[in-house]
């Protein structure tokens, strides 16, 4: 009898990075603890692997990254605080974040690329499939793309990708898949990849987003897995070796999103997330939205 295959339950959170794009504020704020309207961006992400059922979360992280444990732990002067002044609506708010998940951290002593950062997971992973998600992809709780990649995993086995359609000129800021088509609309099989190919060199215009569903087998992959393009250890190199040979960790799949995605890496579209993103909300969207047509008519 075969044996089951195992329930992924593990979510894998990059954090390591200096956030350069967004100095002076980083420079001694990490980049995922920038507000997206009153949340940290970490937050958002946790949240997500929490709703997709991954409710046991390592954070890779580095030097200067404190806040990031800080804002996942009790903080029981600031409830005390609260709590006296009867502020329930503020307090619940606070402890939510300390009661997501299960949180773990190891630190990336050497800032040597996605790839490198992965491996630092593999002592806590073990043998078992797992997540990865990028903070500065923030995807909408209304377009559930991770319990997909998760339901895909579990039924076809090996590696999932997440894929968006790109303006080609924008492909070489991407990794870019080749795919043939499956039974399902969004579901392709992936049979080679490339790390920010030019446009006249890309196989496709779909790009991979900040979402990965992982068989272990990258582990062994990425131990030989070389420096790449801007002298890192890349992601998408060792997932190109399990694209090209299956038996060694299984297919690789990916999922094509055409969700709402927020992408908080770069300055104008960590602006226009913020906007987005408090327009939708009940409590400062009718306010604000009056404001912004003001703005835009007045002023622009």
């Amino acid at each position: 009898m075969t044996p089951p295959k195992p329930r992924i339950s593990k979510a894998v959170i990059p954090a390591a990075g200096l956030g350069t794009r967004f100095l002076p504020a980083t420079k001694a704020t990490p980049k995922e603890m920038l507000p997206v309207v009153d949340k940290p961006a970490i937050q958002y992400v946790v949240e997500e692997a929490v709703s997709a059922g991954l409710s046991d979360v390592l954070m890779i992280t580095g030097r200067n990254k404190r806040p990031l444990e800080d804002h996942f732990d009790r903080n029981y002067e600031l409830e005390q605080a609260l709590t006296r002044k009867g502020d329930e609506s503020r307090l619940k708010k606070v402890q939510e974040s300390s009661d997501l998940a299960t949180m773990h951290y190891v630190r990336q002593g050497d800032p040597r690329g996605l790839g490198h950062a992965v491996l630092c997971a593999a002592p806590h992973v073990g043998d078992q499939p797992f997540a990865v998600l990028l903070g500065d992809d923030l995807i909408d709780p209304r377009d559930p793309l991770l319990a997909r990649m998760v339901e895909i995993q579990e039924r076809e086995g090996g590696s999932v990708i997440a894929l968006m359609e790109v303006d080609p000129a924008q492909i070489h800021m991407y990794g870019c898949a080749a795919v043939v088509a499956t039974g399902e609309s969004d579901v392709v099989k992936v049979t080679q990849l490339v790390e920010k190919p030019e446009a006249s060199e890309a196989p496709s215009n779909l790009a991979i987003i900040g979402r990965y569903v992982l068989d272990p087998a990258v582990f062994d992959i990425l131990r030989e897995t070389a420096p790449g393009r801007a002298n890192e250890i890349q992601l998408t190199d060792a997932l190109e070796k399990l694209a090209e040979d299956e038996t060694i960790g299984g297919p690789v799949h990916g999922v094509v999103f055409q969700g709402r995605r927020y992408d908080t890496g770069d300055r104008g579209d960590y602006l226009r997330a913020i906007v987005r993103l408090a327009c939708e909300r009940d409590d400062l969207g009718p306010e604000f939205r009056t404001w912004l047509r003001s703005f835009v008519t007045e002023e622009m």
